[in-house]
């Protein structure tokens, strides 16, 4: 494979390029918000609803206005919410407010300190928006059982966190990613923890169909280089796990023969 344009990967019926999924939070401005995108490559853009506008209020900048869903899937997500009914509340304004656009984000936290995923309550949100024919991209946990029961409920993709929120550690259990991934039969896209351009890689190499970030790149020194770089981690690390990894040894194995032909 040469090129990720050839490995595609698909959500809800839509063929995708890039497996990097990028946020639109934490840039210094709109311009560089746009200027981060055009360089990641990405064609997936994430929204949170709650905080980014998006037309619900016609005198402020509207963030469609420089990432066209033209261009982009825009992938609305509820981040925020911290309770089942805001959050479906949240999916059906990002559907008025987008034609009837049905791809989502679900995101219910448990507090504001840890930003993890209420389980319980995500759960019931994604029974309820899949029973409305909703196309449920769902952030969760790195438990491969809860993982599965989400895949169960029906939705579209699972997006387990390699670490908490924002907070750059990367994937802090790859046996867990690892399961999750195996056992999957919907892509699996890496969600939260990210910090820099290998721990994208091992996602990739650990068999994730993509990884969404923000913060990683929003508050690099340098954003628009950062989303560079993230996507060529993106693409070396799929390209590595397509090719298949050597074994691990406990010992050293000659890279060349010791018995020489040319003596």
């Amino acid at each position: 494979m040469k090129s990720n344009h050839i490995d595609k990967f698909n959500i809800a019926g839509i063929n995708y390029s890039s497996r990097l999924l990028i946020g639109t939070g934490k840039y210094k401005n709109i311009e560089e918000t746009q200027s981060a995108i055009n360089s990641s490559g990405a064609e997936i853009v994430t929204v949170a609803i709650r905080r980014t506008n998006i037309g619900q209020d016609k005198k402020e900048p509207n963030l469609l206005d420089i990432i066209s869903p033209d261009k982009y899937t825009i992938l609305p997500n509820t981040a925020g919410c911290y309770d089942a009914e805001s959050a479906i509340r949240t999916c059906q304004l990002a559907r008025e407010l987008l034609d009837g656009h049905n791809l989502v984000k679900l995101e219910v936290l448990a507090d504001k300190k840890t930003l993890f995923p209420d389980i319980t309550q995500t759960m019931e949100a994604a029974t309820k928006l899949v029973n409305d024919n909703f196309n449920v991209m769902v952030y969760t946990t790195d438990d491969p059982i809860v993982a599965k029961r989400l895949e169960e409920i029906g939705c579209a993709s699972v997006m387990p966190l390699a670490a908490p929120i924002g907070s750059g550690l990367g994937i802090q259990n790859v046996y867990n990613i690892r399961t999750i991934v195996e056992n999957a039969s919907v892509p699996i896209i890496v969600d939260a923890g990210v910090g820099t351009a290998s721990d994208a890689a091992i996602a990739m190499e650990l068999g994730c169909d993509g990884v969404l970030m923000n913060t990683a790149i929003a508050e690099a020194k340098n954003p628009v280089l950062m989303a560079s770089a993230m996507a060529k981690a993106i693409q070396a690390g799929r390209e590595a796990y397509l090719a298949g990894r050597m074994p691990k040894r406990a010992y050293a194995s000659a890279s060349s023969p010791l018995d020489s032909h040319f003596i």
